[in-house]
């Protein structure tokens, strides 16, 4: 059962379920296109990798895919030009990078999809994830996110390389 996520309607399906999303603050555009800090939600077909979660927070998700419990010191490269560009990376790292242990809530449950992973190509985006949305309207700086309600009615239906089609 794939995931179909329709950016025009900011709804994500999968199986019987349909649920509110928040999509790039900058709308979406074809994943192809899509630049390093557009702030844009990359339209594509992409494969579920793996989820990270923060496990003092929250227990271990019940889901057949495989999570990992987020540490202080993990992070996502963002840098271009630098050998783990959009990778998971260990801090502190000498790249620019995000940090997955984050105070807001964002990255307490992570979903890990196939953009732009298989090499990454330089400039093209990365740390596109799905994630749980914020506690205030924002939207995203181009991941998908849900309700921490949402994304936990989500888990049970995920699995490794299911597919994530993400359209206008």
């Amino acid at each position: 059962m794939d995931i179909i996520i329709s950016c025009g309607q900011r709804r994500l399906r999968c199986g019987a379920l349909e649920l509110p999303v928040r999509i790039g603050k900058a709308g979406f555009i074809d994943g192809a296109q899509g630049r390093e800090g557009d702030s844009q939600t990359p339209l594509g077909t992409y494969k579920l990798r793996w989820g990270f979660y923060r496990a003092d927070r929250l227990p271990a998700p019940r889901s057949q895919l495989t999570f990992r419990a987020i540490e202080p010191d993990d992070g996502w490269c963002d840098e271009s030009g630098h050998p783990a560009y959009n990778r998971f990376v260990k801090l502190p790292c000498d790249a620019r990078h995000e940090t997955l242990w984050r105070e807001d809530g964002a990255y307490d449950v992570v979903l890990v999809i196939s953009h732009n992973d298989s090499p990454p190509a330089a400039g093209l985006g990365s740390a596109v994830f799905i994630h749980a949305a914020q506690f205030d309207d924002r939207q995203t700086l181009g991941c998908i996110a849900l309700s921490p309600d949402d994304i936990a009615a989500l888990l049970p239906q995920l699995y490794a390389g299911q597919n994530v089609q993400i359209t206008a």
